[in-house]
C-alpha cells in the first residue's frame, strides 16, 4: 500500500521578480498597475517579487540572486536613444535612468544564470535594447501606419485590439496553438532591428514587431509588446504567464539537482 504523508512545509513558489514601472511611480505609492502583473504571476502560481527601482547595484544583485524569473513590466518611459546610438527625437517620451539600469542589471544576471523572463511593452523594447538592438521611436512619425497601435487610456477611450500574426515554428506558435492572436495594443515605440539571438515571431499587418524569443541557448526568454496582465480571461496570456513559471520551475529544480 502507497502511503502518502502530510508535510508541515509548505511547497516553495518559484519567486518571480517584477520592476515597479517607474521611479515616480514607485515614489508616489502608484501601484494599481503593477499590482496587475503581480496578480498574473500569482495566478500563474508563482510568488511575485516586487523590485524597487532605487536598489543600490549590490543590493539588487542580490536580490536578483534570490528569484527564479523575472517579469520586465510596461512603463510610460522610454528608453534612451543614446543606448541604441539614435538621436532622441521630440515624440520620445520621458527617460527613467533607474529603470533602466534595474532591467539591464536584471537580464544581465537572467542570461548569465539561465534564468527566464518574459518582457512586456516597454519590458520588450528594454530587453532588445539590451541586447544592442535598436527601436522605433515613434509608430505614426516614423511608420504612418493605419494600426492603431497607441492607447490614451486617460481619455477615456476603450482600448484597441489588433491582430498578430505568428510565425509557425516559434515558440509562440506552441502557445498560441494559432497561426494568429488578437492582442490588445498600448504603444508607440517597437523593436526595429532585433538584438543579438533574439528572432521577431510575431507582427502585424503593417510590418511591426509584436513579440521576440531567445535563440541563443535553451533559457525561455519571451518579449510582446501588447499586455497581456490586461488580458485575464484570454487563453494566450494565461499561458504566457503559465510558461514562464513552468521555466522559472524547471530552472529551480536543475540547480537543485
Amino acid at each position: 500500500m502507497i502511503r502518502f504523508h502530510m508535510h508541515s512545509e509548505r511547497v516553495r513558489l518559484p519567486r518571480v521578480g517584477v520592476p515597479h514601472r517607474t521611479k515616480k511611480e514607485e515614489d508616489n505609492r502608484e501601484l494599481s498597475k503593477i499590482e496587475k502583473y503581480q496578480r498574473a504571476v500569482r495566478s500563474a502560481g508563482a510568488e511575485p517579487v516586487p523590485i524597487s527601482l532605487g536598489l543600490s547595484p549590490s543590493e539588487l544583485k542580490r536580490l536578483a540572486e534570490t528569484l527564479d524569473g523575472f517579469l520586465l513590466t510596461g512603463s510610460p518611459a522610454d528608453v534612451d536613444p543614446a543606448l541604441y546610438h539614435r538621436k532622441r527625437i521630440r515624440e520620445c517620451n520621458e527617460i527613467d535612468a533607474d529603470r533602466e539600469r534595474t532591467d539591464f542589471t536584471l537580464l544581465e544576471h537572467a542570461f548569465a544564470e539561465n534564468k527566464p523572463v518574459l518582457a512586456i511593452c516597454y519590458g520588450i523594447q528594454s530587453l532588445n535594447v539590451f541586447l544592442s538592438g535598436s527601436l522605433v521611436q515613434d509608430i505614426p512619425t516614423e511608420l504612418r501606419t493605419a494600426i492603431e497601435h497607441d492607447w490614451d487610456d486617460e481619455a477615456g477611450a476603450p482600448e484597441p485590439f489588433h491582430k498578430v500574426q505568428v510565425a509557425p515554428d516559434s515558440g509562440l506558435s506552441r502557445i498560441a496553438g494559432a497561426a494568429d492572436a488578437v492582442v490588445n495594443s498600448s504603444h508607440h515605440q517597437s523593436v526595429l532591428e532585433p538584438g543579438r539571438n533574439l528572432r521577431a515571431v510575431a507582427r502585424t499587418a503593417d510590418g511591426v514587431i509584436e513579440a521576440v524569443e531567445w535563440t541563443g541557448d535553451s533559457n525561455w526568454v519571451m518579449g510582446v509588446q501588447w499586455h497581456p496582465e490586461r488580458m485575464e480571461t484570454d487563453p494566450l496570456a494565461n499561458a504566457l504567464f503559465g510558461e514562464l513559471v513552468v521555466a522559472a520551475r524547471r530552472r529551480e529544480a536543475s540547480v537543485k539537482t
